[in-house]
Parts: C-alpha cells; sequence; structure tokens
C-alpha cells in the first residue's frame, strides 16, 4: 500500500468510557502438532477498550490475524479465555458463535466484499436484512452522514471509487450497532488518498458514535489514527503505545526489528 500522508485527528483518550469491549487472558493457538507444531499465539492476555481505537502491528507471522479472528470467534483457541463484553467464547456451539458475530461484532476486510448487484445503501443494510431486522433509520442516516456516502446510495460498487467502496463496507460494518469492530489491513487495496478518508471514517466512528475498533495493519501512518497500538512479535504482546504518531510508531517498529 502507498503509504499515506499524516493528518490523523486527534481525540481525548476514551479509556474511561466503561468496560472493556473484548478480553482475552492467556489466550494461545497452536497450529500441527509435533515437528510441524506452530505456537501462533503464547499466552496472549490484552483488554480493548469500549470507545477505544487500537491497532495492532508486528512483524508478519507474528499472530496479529490469529489474534483478530480468535478474538472475533472466527478461529477456535487451543487454551486461555476470551471474552466480547459479559460474554465468554469458549464453548461456545456454532450457532451461537454465529449470532454473536452477527449481532455483537461488525468486520472490515482489506478486500470489499461487496455485492455488485446491489446498491450501496443494500449492500450496508445487507446483514440487517440476513437477519430479519430493519435499521434503525436515524442510526442508519447518522452512519451514512458519518461515512460520507448521502449522494452515493444508488450507487452500485463498479459506480464506485475504491476509497467509496470501503465506505460503504464501514458503513455496514456499523450499521448494526455492533459492539465491536475488526478491521484488518482495511487500506491495504487503497491509494494514499481513499486510505486517510477510511481511517478518518473509523476515526470518527470511535470518536463520534462510541465505537470500539481494532484494526490490524503494516503502516505506521494508519496506525497513528489509533488511541493506541499494540505489538507483536512470535505470538507474543512485547509492548505498546499511547497517542501514537507515525514516527513513534516507526521508531517502535526499527527497536523491535533490531531486538535479537
Amino acid at each position: 500500500m502507498t503509504t499515506m500522508t499524516s493528518g490523523a485527528p486527534t481525540a481525548a483518550s476514551p479509556a474511561d468510557r466503561g468496560a472493556p469491549a473484548a478480553v482475552a487472558t492467556d489466550l494461545t493457538k497452536v497450529y500441527g502438532e509435533g515437528d510441524t507444531r506452530v505456537v501462533a499465539l503464547d499466552a496472549v492476555s490484552v483488554a480493548f477498550g469500549s470507545g477505544e481505537f487500537t491497532a495492532i502491528m508486528g512483524p508478519s507471522g507474528s499472530g496479529k490475524s490469529t489474534l483478530m479472528h480468535c478474538m472475533a470467534g472466527l478461529d477456535s483457541i487451543s487454551s486461555g479465555s476470551v471474552r466480547v463484553g459479559d460474554t465468554e467464547l469458549t464453548g461456545l456451539k456454532d450457532k451461537q458463535l454465529t449470532r454473536l458475530r452477527r449481532d455483537r461484532i461488525g468486520f472490515v476486510f482489506q478486500a470489499f466484499n461487496l455485492l455488485p448487484t446491489l446498491s450501496a445503501l443494500e449492500n450496508i443494510t445487507l446483514p440487517l436484512s440476513i437477519a430479519g431486522r430493519r435499521p434503525d433509520r436515524e442510526w442508519l442516516d447518522r452512519v451514512v452522514d458519518t461515512v460520507g456516502l448521502a449522494g452515493r446510495l444508488a450507487h452500485r460498487p463498479s459506480e464506485l471509487s475504491g476509497g467509496q467502496q470501503q465506505r460503504v463496507a464501514v458503513a455496514r460494518a456499523l450499521v448494526g450497532r455492533p459492539a465491536l469492530i475488526f478491521a484488518d489491513e482495511p487500506t491495504g487495496n487503497l491509494d494514499s488518498r481513499s486510505g486517510a478518508e477510511v481511517l478518518g471514517f473509523l476515526r470518527n466512528s470511535v470518536r463520534e458514535l462510541a465505537q470500539t475498533v481494532v484494526m490490524v495493519t503494516h503502516d505506521p501512518v494508519a496506525a497513528s489514527y489509533a488511541d493506541r497500538v499494540v505489538f507483536l512479535a512470535d505470538g507474543r504482546i512485547v509492548s505498546e503505545l499511547r497517542s501514537p504518531s507515525p514516527e513513534s510508531v516507526l521508531d517502535h517498529m526499527k527497536r523491535l526489528d533490531a531486538t535479537p
């Protein structure tokens, strides 16, 4: 991805907005057995505060996406505990996990995952339609206004720019009022201007809509939009940084790379 120019808005620390939206305790994820055994996450304990924007960073293979997938109930854990709000994910059956992800978690991925035959509005409200729920019109209007799509709702994805398509994906994640939004490299397929737009909208969703956002990224400028950056290496959390700037994140990553 082209590195974005800085200009992330600043916001007061929201850590005091309430109980954590999600908590992992001694979370361990192991793939394979014997000679093929790989410890992807090694006793990770972390909390994501309500109304907070957290970025997760680390080298390739450090466990960033695995952590997000386990916290979102998309992947099983080997040991430890994961809670979303007051719900313990360990031991939930598939239908219960599906319901939790549908009702309490939003997802924004690098690939926009929009249906080409539907309008922007239909793509935004699709998860609610599948769940048999009607959108809260006031909330929908607020979300659409926050992501700046009011004039593009009738357009299909092919009629939208990449940044606009990703904004549709962000609105889709927000419209069900999830407790938690996970974003996996959400600007990875965007140019610098579109990427900055999407990051600004994620930042606004935290500040204006009190959402909780957890974003995996490799870009120091993208991470600077967050309230906090959590750094992983070899499946462990090795440090964190609050009120990050692109320069402080880059310096932090360089120090981690230099650590044997």
